[in-house]
């Protein structure tokens, strides 16, 4: 039976030659679809392949009736409806290692063109001006790199700075002390990078917690002589800020390759002297084009023969028709990991999981890899899936533990999940009701049941009268609805627990108002 294969934007031919090898595919490179166009003729293909041009929209996901995998040429995925492609059973898949080496060897070169002024005595001299005294720079040797995310990309920036004996700190949440020792790499908190790092380069992604870190109040706290170099993601930089830093000689200079807005046109960080602008280049080497041409079309290649999954977003890998029964407790699984990893503090030391009940009866594996994707996805720049999960655990020195047992009490099944940091620990565990309706029912000691979706306010707090009506008021007073409600205390009069699900996302500023309210000790959003 012949499989047809679209490849809608343009791919290294070492690629398609490996699909074109196997005679039951039929392969059609088609580029610059019109949306319409692409989405009157996707029906009849089994698989897509395409890059950052095209947008697979629900429209488009909607129409394709026999599409099996999705495969993207690179890390992103921004540009396909992957809640949607997941409804309809389409695997998505991407090539996250191809430019590993690309980008980080971008972001060095833009760290030593802001240090020599590389970028601007080019222009200056093509321009008629000799003006030596003007671009005088500085050595990077002996100075501090601070390194915002240690993943794949960001270890390949620490190797290159060592090698130009820079001393490296880091902070990643998911990196142990222990492991950041074997890599001569000094793991610090933000405070502390900001402080004293030299340089500062970013490798982490677009996330609420992420998202204008590099501001007023962040760029405060650095040296003057601090250069900052952004390879990620825009957005993770507020513009604004960082162009009045560098115009008020706050800060020496920055190195952007990624923008609030693609293209930039028309921003006046472009006008900067002090700020070096690439348009988005991270990947643009014809190394890095050959080398994802060639593990999406390996992996989409193997997918469509079922000869595995490799390097998929939104399914583990396990049969289809044992997926289609698991899937609610995947859901479970993922949401409790997702909730974790926004309500510890520290480095992540351990991963205890303990499975209770019926549920032991079902594929654990698939459920572990659910709950450390879960866990590592917030965080990480990395597109996290049940393939590499485990491996970026290991990576980063995170012990992770199973157990099960069949005996129950008040539940048919449980999942347990704690998390010890270097400082606290912190355990959920969950269940389904009707065995298809997730809900966490306790976390640490409190006895609650809320549903793990969409928005939610976990707020640590005194039982206490008025505690309900205040809250509600800080809330209405924002325009921010309440979807649902639960309460759980030690005892009357003590120490309690309170989720909400509400109906939109929570602002840091009022997040801080109510963490100052009367009778409440800690307010963490969490976003599902």
């Amino acid at each position: 039976m012949t499989q047809r294969i679209l490849i809608s934007d343009p791919l290294a031919q070492q690629g398609i030659d490996i699909l074109e090898e196997e005679k039951s595919f039929k392969v059609d490179v088609k580029v610059k679809l019109p949306p319409e166009e692409l989405k009157k003729i996707i029906k009849d293909y089994d698989a897509l392949i395409i890059r950052s041009q095209t947008k697979v929209t629900k429209e488009i996901i909607e129409s394709a009736d026999k599409l099996k995998v999705i495969g993207r040429a690179g890390v992103g995925l921004d540009n396909v409806d992957i809640p949607e492609a997941s409804k309809k059973g389409i695997i998505v898949m991407n090539a996250p290692m191809g430019n590993t080496i690309s980008t980080a060897e971008h972001a060095f070169s833009l760290l030593l063109s802001l240090a020599r002024n590389i970028a601007q005595a080019d222009s200056s001299l093509k321009g008629g001006k000799w003006e030596r005294k003007k671009f005088m720079g500085v050595e990077v040797y002996g100075k501090t790199l601070g390194i915002i995310g240690l993943g794949r990309i960001g270890k390949e920036v620490a190797r290159r700075a060592m090698s130009f004996q820079m001393k490296v700190m880091a902070y990643d949440p998911f990196l142990s002390n222990e492991k950041a020792e074997e890599l001569g790499i000094e793991s610090v908190n933000l405070d502390r990078l900001f402080r004293e790092a030299d340089y500062i380069t970013i490798h982490t992604p677009l996330t609420n917690d992420t998202k204008g870190l590099i501001g007023k109040d962040t760029i405060s706290l650095m040296k003057k002589s601090v250069r900052i170099v952004n390879c990620a993601r825009g957005g993770i930089v507020n513009e604004s800020d960082l162009l009045e830093a560098v115009k008020s000689g706050r800060i020496a200079g920055a190195a952007l390759d990624v923008y609030e807005k693609e293209p930039p046109l028309g921003s006046e960080i472009l006008t900067s002297e002090k700020i070096v602008t690439t348009p988005h280049l991270g990947a643009s080497t014809e190394e890095a084009q050959v080398n994802v041409a060639i593990d999406v079309a390996r992996s989409i290649k193997d997918a469509l023969l079922d000869k595995g999954i490799r390097n998929a977003v939104n399914v583990p890998s396990v049969d289809q028709e044992v997926l289609k029964a698991m899937r609610p407790y995947l859901e479970l699984a993922e949401k409790m990991g997702q909730m974790q990893a926004q309500l510890i503090e520290g480095f992540v030391k351990r991963v205890k999981i303990t499975y209770v009940g019926e549920i032991v009866n079902q594929n654990l594996n698939a459920l572990t890899l659910s709950i450390i994707k879960g866990l590592l996805s917030p965080i990480l720049e990395e597109k996290v899936n049940n393939v590499n999960a485990m491996v970026i655990a290991r990576e980063r020195g995170i012990t992770i533990s199973e157990r099960k047992t069949e005996e129950v009490k008040d539940f048919a099944h449980l999942i347990h999940v704690a998390v010890e940091t270097n400082k606290m620990t912190n355990t959920l565990t969950g269940t389904l009701l009707m065995k298809n309706s997730p809900r966490i029912i306790r976390v640490n000691n409190f006895y609650v049941e809320a549903i793990p979706k969409g928005h939610m306010l976990v707020i640590d707090n005194e039982d206490a009268p008025g505690i309900v009506g205040h809250i509600g008021t800080i809330l209405g007073n924002e325009k921010i609805n309440i979807a649902g409600m639960t309460f759980g205390r030690d005892k009357k009069g003590g120490n309690a627990i309170t989720l909400l699900n509400v109906d939109s996302e929570v602002p840091k500023n009022l997040l801080e108002k109510m963490k100052k309210a009367k009778n409440i000790r800690d307010v963490k959003y969490v976003k599902l």
